[in-house]
């Protein structure tokens, strides 16, 4: 895969990123100031030709399951959040037009707010990150901050938080990302990869302070999630079978397999394997394959082709659940380089930018080809939490982007030039500023857009339905 310095050759940034010291990375990043002037990140509003958001989301459903459509379609109506969550293609779009000084990075690709939580690491440690790598790639790092940022503003408009506060949350975030790059600058890259936010993130040193209630609300999330593990899956979605298990049919979200599609996708684990590190394949090889079953996730994912596969261990009789998830074109992917040969298979893609971008990846993670489709590998629900984006306001809001800022931060100084970035963010809130005054005027947009799909399901352009059992 091409290295963030060299996916834009003729980039004055990049070129400096591949050998310069931090300070000479630090004033190239300030001089690009005169190419890319904070305020021209706030100035945003639609570009000429902006396709119809209506069409690019349908476009989107092509290749995917027919019979899911319609669910993808509902859930993407529900809300502006949930349709900016199930758009990243019209997002991707929009960003293409607007400013970046031309460094490149891994980014996630989808940085909302639905897409960090908490999951436990190989050591058993509880850790809070991002957790949804389906649109990595190497672009700008100006496109993962500002669709962070949109989707906080988004989310305060469904939270009913006026103006002053969603732009408050926003320059929380922003002035986090500032901030830690700067500190990350200055960092050793093995330092940086030693680097983890556990589930004690109310500890974290953020300007904002949570009193006793606002505490209680991020542990009761964190508790949650520490309680969760395949055991407790077990009994919600399994029910034993002679000595085995087998899974609940629970349609539309879970559904049995014919024969020769649950055994496609057994013999595509087979190859799974080959790609994750000797131990763990010498410990799965202790586990047999007790069911499979094909299992509707998300929200932007609804249509994809995703199976749950249940494992049983041989002595002990416990479960282990992993997931295999097929992996598509990203929605930005139109508008970078194109990858090199290995990470063109849209699984490895996943993996290898799940790997660079989180602080402690699935020991499991790995991808396969089934059917001819490209597909990764991963644990299922171990113990894994969010914080509800419902229960974001105020404090608990301003501190929680804190935290997304510094967690994105993180994510892009591995792959990035960290003092170039902080040079060109500098020291003063402007920035911040630029990218809350951004953040607003994407979120109107996005309420325009939504009600425009609205309106498309109303007229019968759309097929909209929550599926019947």
């Amino acid at each position: 895969m091409p290295t963030p310095a060299s996916s834009t050759k003729d980039s004055p940034s990049n070129r400096h990123a591949a050998g310069g010291t931090a300070d000479e990375s630090r004033a190239t990043g300030r001089s690009l100031r005169d190419a890319v002037s904070f305020d021209a990140h706030a100035d945003w509003h639609p570009a000429p030709g902006r396709p119809d958001p209506v069409e690019r989301v349908l476009a989107v459903n092509a290749g995917r399951q027919e019979r899911l459509i319609p669910l993808r379609m509902a859930r993407m109506a529900e809300s502006p959040f949930a349709f900016l969550r199930g758009s990243a293609t019209v997002m991707a779009w929009d960003l293409a037009q607007s400013p970046s000084i031309g460094h490149n990075v891994m980014i996630d690709g989808d940085a909302h707010v639905s897409n960090f939580g908490l999951f436990r690491t190989p050591r058993q440690d509880v850790v809070f990150d991002l957790n949804d790598f389906d649109e990595t790639l190497v672009a700008p790092w100006e496109w993962d901050l500002k669709r962070l940022t949109a989707s906080i503003n988004v989310a305060a408009r469904e939270n009913g938080v006026d103006a002053e506060g969603r732009a408050r949350a926003v320059r929380s975030a922003c002035a986090a990302y500032r901030t830690t790059m700067a500190e990350l600058a200055q960092v050793s890259p093995y330092d940086l990869w030693q680097m983890r936010s556990y589930a004690s993130a109310t500890h974290i040193d953020a300007p904002t302070h949570l009193n006793a209630a606002e505490r209680a609300t991020i542990e009761k999330t964190v508790e949650r999630a520490m309680k969760r593990s395949h055991a407790t899956m077990l009994a919600k979605v399994a029910e034993p079978a002679g000595k085995s298990w087998r899974f609940k049919d629970d349609p539309p979200i879970l559904t049995k397999l014919d024969a020769a599609e649950r055994n496609h996708v057994v013999d595509g684990l087979k190859a799974y394997l080959l790609t994750i590190a000797g131990e763990w394949r010498m410990m799965l090889e202790r586990y047999d394959v007790a069911d499979v079953a094909h299992r509707v996730v998300g929200v932007g994912s609804v249509g994809t082709r995703a199976y749950l596969v249940l494992l049983i261990g041989r002595a002990l009789g416990d479960p282990l659940f992993i997931q295999v998830k097929e992996g598509i074109v990203p929605a930005a992917a139109p508008f970078v380089p194109p990858l090199d040969e290995p990470f063109r298979h849209q699984g490895r893609r996943v993996v290898h930018g799940q790997r660079l971008l989180q602080s402690s990846s699935d020991a499991l993670l790995g991808w396969t080809t089934i059917s001819g489709r490209d597909f990764y590998v991963r644990q299922m629900k171990d113990m894994r939490g969010s914080i509800p984006v419902d229960w974001l306001h105020g404090a608990t809001f301003d501190f929680y982007a804190w935290c997304l800022g510094l967690l994105l931060a993180r994510a892009h100084a591995r792959t990035g030039d960290a003092a170039l970035i902080a040079g060109y963010c500098g020291s003063s809130d402007k920035l911040d500023a630029a990218y809350a005054g951004w953040a607003e005027r994407y979120g109107t947009q996005t309420v325009a857009d939504h009600a425009a799909f609205v309106a498309a399901i109303a007229k019968g352009r759309i097929v909209a339905a929550v599926l019947e059992k």
